[in-house]
């Protein structure tokens, strides 16, 4: 398994949290995602044999948020 930390831009509430973990954690090869508000992050564990990074944010950004780099 491989760990990356994402900085997610455009989280409000904890509604938005939620709604970046619940999109992360559904993606095949996703082993777990721990978002949090304050900073911006997303910490998600996953097997780079089934998911690469750019698939991680682009699923943030189709959920409406985005992707500092």
């Amino acid at each position: 398994m491989t760990e990356i930390t994402l900085s997610v831009s455009g989280m409000t509430c904890g509604g938005c949290v939620s709604s970046v973990q619940k999109v992360l954690t559904a993606l095949p090869g996703v082993q777990s995602a721990e978002v949090t508000l304050s900073p911006g992050q997303a910490r998600v564990t996953f097997d780079p044999s089934a998911i690469v990074p750019a698939e991680l944010e682009q699923a943030v950004i189709d959920a409406g948020f985005g992707i500092n780099n």
